[in-house]
């Protein structure tokens, strides 16, 4: 891993600012991780490592746009103008549902869960993420691109499809 980025933060730490840890427990790798079409070479773990981090910082955002948490828990590993659109987002959704940003899901309103990650890296410090979330039986689309910056990973582009 002497080529690769940084790796992942941890999810462990809970400050002001950082990731919060998933809740949820593992989902067993039951198969090695897939290579993605990438432009690099790549070792297994750190491709592992990076995509559980990924799937981390997906579902931190889906939650943020469903209510679930505030947007400042993601804001350290976003670029301004993700951070902006998240929030923008979120307060969108919690207006249609009459309520406030980050207090929550209204009842009845099953959680969005990432379903799987697909990592393609551009460069050692350029990864872009295709990411499949599943909200009840309905499926849709996450799109990203993260980048290195400043010795960490952050999210430079976020696209809901």
């Amino acid at each position: 891993m002497s080529s690769m980025a940084p790796p992942a933060p941890s999810a462990t730490t809970r400050r002001s600012g950082t990731l919060a840890p998933c809740l949820a427990p593992p989902r067993p790798r039951t198969a090695p991780a897939r290579q993605g079409c990438d432009l690099v070479e790549v070792t297994s773990s750190a491709r592992e490592e990076l995509e559980r981090w990924v799937e981390r910082h997906a579902q931190a955002a889906v939650e943020i746009v469903a209510g679930d948490r505030p947007a400042t828990q993601l804001v350290r590993w976003n670029h301004a103008d993700v951070h902006q659109d998240l929030v923008r987002r979120a307060v969108l959704v919690a207006r249609a549902g009459r309520r406030e940003p980050g207090r929550g899901r209204p009842p009845g309103v099953t959680r969005p869960r990432v379903h799987g990650v697909r990592l393609s890296f551009l460069s050692a410090t350029t990864v872009e993420a295709a990411v499949h979330l599943r909200h009840g039986e309905r499926s849709r689309a996450l799109a990203a691109r993260f980048e290195v910056h400043r010795g960490r990973w952050i999210c430079t582009a976020l696209e809901f499809c």
